[in-house]
């Protein structure tokens, strides 16, 4: 019967690559019911037959490539313990750079509204509202089974000043205006070979590609963000590193100023926004 380090040390062969090993730890703890510092803490237990068998399930299943997060259901943003599935994208680190730049303009002394479009788990909109406390953030997403992983998470984590809408982009606002929109859309081109690589070969098609040259969705946003921003409002969203000049562009034919793009730290154009002005 094998104890925690050897099935640590299986796992991590079978596994194989430079992140094996942890995430070996990742799947034994999941399967186990425990952290990962209690695998630590106790190398010497030997899990029963039903544990083991969970395990191996799930070493099998990330050899296949499914996603660590799906296998766990979980994945941190933010220093916040998310629930994922194969209905959301997977939070991703360079979106904190999105959730940055838009608590920058929104006021931390008084109430105001920002939306989230295209929320997915949550991640981003939960991120605000629990930056802003005072804020009125609205959560929306075209995906039934999106919204309620995001539901979930909010009610989970107990955050009040967020809620939720059923619907394709600005379409779930109806005549709402806001001081702040952000998102993060489908930004891939709908014939990238990516998507049939790695984790993104799991992940919902609909949040990760948006029409030949990737920008369909980036489009219908900014063309109706302007009638649901506030004067002064801001709209920001992420994209990809290469499509920084074009989104500009957009923004800027839609009638928005201050229009910039702030690269990621790996120097890459990442996140783009503008300002309205009436």
């Amino acid at each position: 019967m094998s104890d925690v380090r050897q099935l640590l040390v299986a796992g991590a062969a079978a596994l194989g690559g430079a992140d094996g090993r942890f995430e070996a730890e990742l799947l034994l703890a999941h399967a186990l019911g425990r952290s990962r510092t209690w695998l630590f803490a106790w190398p010497e237990y030997v899990p029963g037959e039903a544990q083991r068998a969970e395990y191996e399930r799930l070493l099998r299943a990330r050899r296949d490539g499914e996603p660590i997060a799906y296998l766990t259901g979980s994945r941190g943003f933010w220093s916040m313990d998310l629930a994922v599935s194969p209905a959301v994208l997977i939070p991703r680190p360079e979106t904190e750079l999105l959730v940055e730049l838009a608590l920058a303009r929104i006021a931390d002394d008084r109430a105001v509204d920002v939306a989230d479009l295209g929320t997915g788990s949550g991640a981003i909109a939960l991120a605000l509202a629990r930056e802003r406390p005072q804020a009125r953030v609205l959560a929306t997403d075209a995906s039934a089974d999106a919204l309620a992983v995001a539901r979930s998470n909010a009610q989970r984590l107990g955050f009040g000043n967020i809620g939720f809408a059923l619907g394709d982009w600005c379409a779930a606002l109806g005549a709402s205006r806001f001081d702040v929109i952000v998102s993060n859309p489908p930004y891939i081109e709908a014939a990238d070979p990516h998507l049939a690589e790695g984790d993104l070969r799991f992940e919902p098609a609909s949040a990760l590609a948006s029409g030949s040259d990737g920008l369909d969705a980036i489009r219908t946003i900014v063309a109706q963000a302007p009638e649901h921003l506030r004067e002064n409002g801001w709209l920001l969203f992420e994209h990809g590193w290469n499509q920084g000049e074009r989104v500009r562009a957009l923004l800027s034919a839609a009638g928005f100023d201050t229009v910039h793009s702030v690269r990621d730290v790996e120097d890459r154009e990442r996140v783009t926004l503008g300002q309205i002005a009436r």
